[in-house]
């Protein structure tokens, strides 16, 4: 598993998840917080009037407390009227002393939604793309979790729910967990199999089982 990087998540504000703490990419080397930075309450500074420097202010703003994908900042900017040519260089510039890393963004978004969320890679993968991150990054991010390791966490999530699914007839039961799963993104046949072994285990009957399974 590569660059197991840990940033608080704050999933309305485009971070990785909250509970799992850690450290992300540096959020202020290279650069002095510009004057102004610190919001428009009362008595506080005006926001910078150079385009530059304004620009600046927003994204160290913006990433005070979690990571940001470049997209995300280049949509807060534009919002915020910075001239496009004015916030590629700024953007640009951060991603050069690291203060914006997609690569690492996606790694550590896979790995604590997936172990937080128990989300399946098509899940996370979709995720990852509403945020910007680049088609080969998000694929090189998503590439840490196998199959293994996929079918032993909708095994989990199938375990954790089993319990409240009792009193059920059979057939809503396996229409219950499996749509959790299909919720997370796992696939139709993993689901069946995973809810099939699942009530298997429990001690129902295989054959009876099967005559409830949708086909697939």
């Amino acid at each position: 598993m590569t660059r197991r990087t840990h940033w608080p998540e704050h999933e309305d504000s485009g971070g990785p998840d909250s509970s799992r703490a850690g450290t992300g990419p540096p959020r202020t080397s290279h650069f002095s917080r510009p004057r102004g930075a610190e919001g428009k309450g009362e008595g506080a500074p005006q926001e910078p009037q150079d385009p530059a420097e304004r620009a600046r202010a927003i994204c160290l703003r913006l990433l005070t407390g979690t990571a940001r994908t470049r997209q995300q900042l280049a949509e807060a900017l534009s919002k915020r009227e910075v001239p496009e040519d004015v916030a590629e260089e700024v953007l640009s510039r951060f991603e050069e002393v690291g203060l914006i890393d997609d690569a690492a963004f996606a790694d550590a978004w896979v790995e604590s939604r997936h172990h937080s969320r128990g989300l399946a890679r098509r899940a996370l993968a979709r995720e990852l793309r509403t945020k910007g991150v680049d088609s080969a990054l998000v694929e090189e991010a998503i590439g840490q979790l196998d199959a293994d390791q996929e079918a032993e966490t909708a095994r989990a999530l199938v375990d954790r729910k089993l319990r409240s699914t009792r009193g059920l007839d059979r057939e809503k039961r396996i229409r219950r967990l499996a749509g959790m799963l299909a919720r997370k993104g796992y696939g139709e046949g993993l689901a069946l199999r995973v809810v099939r072994q699942a009530l298997e285990d429990e001690g129902e009957d295989p054959e009876e089982l099967e005559q409830h399974l949708p086909d697939h």
